[in-house]
């Protein structure tokens, strides 16, 4: 006789219910915690008396009444302030209106379709990865573009939002320029520094040389990693596009005669054309927005910052605060002016239909944020993240070895410690007291340290739910699964993984050759002191 084999039902859960279960799993676990008395003390550095005073953290309980009425009252404080939700609804404004007039239908055909599959890639890596020097922008405005852009191009939009988060999240420690990351962290290196050298200084460039490099190494790591082992999952799919641009394009093929199809292509050409245009005139207008001292320019500048990098990427900068406004403006415009020139449009109500066609497609996403806002809230009040990053700073501080050693150490602990602390400043507060010091006695420069932050953070920040964006390429993974099947949390870590630990291994590599070649790191700046 044949023996049966026993199939076991697969349980999908929906992100939504893994955000809630997950939000009750670090409710029920901070009571657990707390009643153990978990706690750690760090040092921490007084900017005014450079005296190091000890803090003690301590895991607070939300199972308790206190706790409750926290979650309660600040469930909807902290949707509204949870940034990627305002980011998001701000650009795809202008992604819509992009989309629905054709225009990206239109670039795609007509320039992207041209390019190869590796040079997209690369391309999408490379800006993907430039993009933290305006902080998380990045997110918001590349996964929904390659998704769409994919899409039109016939490619599984999935693998575009993929590439899109993985250029992102695991490229985060590299730039083409000084961006706001080193403003919120040379403050804590410098006063780290000090604790050794009392004149020590920390310059804004100090890690630009190394910055530069890693971008184009990493991006072409990526490339690869993409085109060799992610894309073949994502083989080409037939995917239904139920958006009003579409459907015209469908009905233009069916009842337009071959004289009117050739009249299309010249409205596209001559739209393309002339929103092109339009695009270059904003982005010089835009360009002399940030330059100082000239009649009507320096609007996106914080003047009261004596520093021009400060007045652009300071705490209060207009250009960090308004450039996603200006990016979704720039959609808009570019839209309108193709779909006017080409005649996609053919009055605002239509172009307005065809915009909340698209938008309706992203209400999910919407409310799969409000879940994630809160699972990320509860998790940050009960201190569990911040316990954790001082445990592992106790242990680097514990370290009795040096060179090459200390360093792999120093960045697998932080690697460990962005699973749940993913902001680079939060853990640097916490950490610089003790790295930096024990670094710089060991011959490493204060700005080598910094930047071992900047990439050990970069290695484990995207396959962590707690990262504010990864709900929006969740969300996004759903939108255009065209299968049956919901794409858990779990099965969106999957797709990352051959990233993640391919990327690991080339940030570690790249860190000790660098340290063991001595080579400079920014503008007169070695690895070494």
């Amino acid at each position: 006789m044949k023996k049966k084999k026993l199939k076991l039902k697969e349980f999908l859960i929906h992100p939504i219910v893994s955000f809630i279960l997950m939000t009750l799993l670090v409710i029920v676990f901070s009571r657990i915690l707390s009643l153990l008395q978990i706690q750690v003390s760090y040092n921490k550095i007084n900017p005014i008396t450079l005296d190091v005073e000890s803090e003690i953290l301590t895991v607070k309980n939300l199972l308790s009444y206190d706790g409750l009425k926290y979650i309660i009252s600040h469930a909807v404080k902290n949707f509204v302030g949870f940034a990627p939700l305002g980011n998001l609804l701000v650009a795809l404004i202008g992604i819509s209106v992009v989309y629905a007039t054709g225009f990206v239908d239109t670039f795609t055909k007509r320039v992207i379709s041209k390019i190869s599959s590796a040079k997209l890639t690369f391309i999408i890596l490379f800006i993907a990865t430039i993009s933290s020097i305006i902080n998380d922008i990045g997110y918001v405005l590349l996964i929904p573009l390659c998704a769409a852009i994919y899409l039109s191009n016939k490619k599984n939009p999935l693998l575009g939002i993929v590439t899109a988060f993985c250029g992102v999240a695991f490229g985060y420690g590299a730039t083409i320029f000084v961006g706001s990351a080193e403003i919120n962290l040379i403050s804590d290196t410098t006063l780290a520094a000090k604790l050794i050298d009392p004149n020590f200084h920390v310059s804004l460039t100090s890690n630009l040389i190394i910055m530069i490099a890693v971008t184009f190494i990493l991006s072409i790591i990526g490339t690869l990693i993409i085109e060799k082992i992610i894309a073949p999952k994502f083989f080409p799919k037939k995917f239904d596009n139920d958006t009003t641009t579409k459907e015209i394009d469908i009905e233009s093929i069916i009842k337009e005669s071959e004289q009117n199809k050739l009249e299309v292509e010249t409205n596209e050409k001559k739209g393309l054309k002339k929103s092109i245009i339009v695009g270059i005139i904003f982005l010089l207008c835009f360009a002399y927005m940030l330059i100082p001292n000239l009649p009507f320019s320096g609007l996106l500048l914080d003047m009261n910052e004596k520093t021009y990098l400060k007045q652009v990427f300071g705490d209060n900068s207009y250009f960090q605060e308004g450039f996603t406004f200006m990016v979704s403006l720039m959609f808009v415009i570019i839209g309108i002016v193709y779909g006017v020139t080409a005649k996609t449009i053919k009055n605002s109500k239509e172009l307005i239909n065809k915009c909340m066609t698209y938008l309706n497609s992203v209400i999910s996403v919407v409310i799969l944020l409000f879940f994630a806002a809160m699972f990320i809230s509860v998790f940050k009040e009960t201190n569990i993240g911040s316990v954790i990053v001082g445990l592992f700073s106790k242990l680097i501080n514990g370290a009795s070895f040096s060179g090459i050693p200390l360093i792999i150490l120093v960045m697998i602990s932080i690697a460990i410690c962005g699973l749940f602390v993913t902001t680079p400043a939060a853990k640097w507060t916490i950490l610089a007291p003790v790295v930096v010091p024990l670094m710089m006695q060991s011959n490493i420069s204060p700005q080598f340290s910094q930047f071992i932050l900047r990439a050990s953070d970069s290695m484990t920040k995207g396959i962590t739910p707690l990262l504010a964006y990864f709900a929006i390429y969740i969300g996004y993974l759903n939108i255009y699964n065209n299968e049956k099947k919901v794409i858990t949390v779990k099965k969106a870590i999957s797709y990352l993984i051959p990233y993640c630990l391919i990327i690991c291994i080339s940030w570690i590599l790249i860190i000790i050759g660098w340290y063991i070649l001595g080579a400079p790191i920014g503008i007169g700046v070695n690895s070494t002191l």
